[in-house]
């Protein structure tokens, strides 16, 4: 991923100084990613989709044409998150088509401080515990083994009010940072 943020940055003639005034973020976080020191947060990468517009899904493209993906915990990328809300791994590759990612809630965890939107449609299958998902008004508790589909140009999140940890399947498409 970092390569192909450099290759972003560098065609759109900016310099990390210029990116991360563009972003809010640091030009040492911005340096970290495209290294591959860091892996980006969620944060980071809406902050990237903002400034880069649709060619951001092009950090998530495989750079060779894919026939099968073994997704092994060891080896899943894990999306980092502020202290408190949701932890993300990436279950599906990179191929800016389809991403699906295993999201785990603690008690009085949420995907986001604030509702969310973006372009694609969101289903979230909830293996363990209960999520309240909120879909602009209307709020909805999925239960294990229950799904909730739903278009994500609504504004959106993931809450878990309960006592135990609940696990769910977040799948998107088109992939949105």
């Amino acid at each position: 991923m970092g390569d192909q943020l450099r290759t972003l940055r560098t065609e759109a003639g900016l310099s990390l100084r210029d990116l991360a005034a563009q972003t809010g973020l640091s030009a040492t976080l911005l340096s970290q990613v495209e290294r591959g020191v860091r892996e980006p947060s969620l944060k980071t990468l809406r902050a990237l989709s903002a400034a880069f517009g649709s060619s951001t899904a092009s950090l998530f493209h495989e750079q060779t044409p894919l026939t099968a993906h073994h997704s092994r915990p060891s080896e899943r990328s894990r999306l980092l998150m502020p202290k408190g809300l949701v932890q993300y791994e990436r279950l599906t590759p990179s191929n800016g088509r389809l991403e699906v990612l295993l999201g785990t809630l603690e008690p009085g965890q949420s995907s986001d401080y604030e509702q969310w939107s973006h372009v694609a449609v969101e289903c979230a299958y909830v293996i363990t515990g209960t999520v309240e998902v909120h879909v602009a008004e209307q709020i909805f508790d999925v239960r294990a083994g229950e799904a909730l589909t739903f278009d994500a140009a609504l504004p959106h999140r993931y809450s878990n009010r309960g006592d135990s940890v609940a696990t769910y399947l977040a799948s998107v498409t088109p992939p949105t940072p």
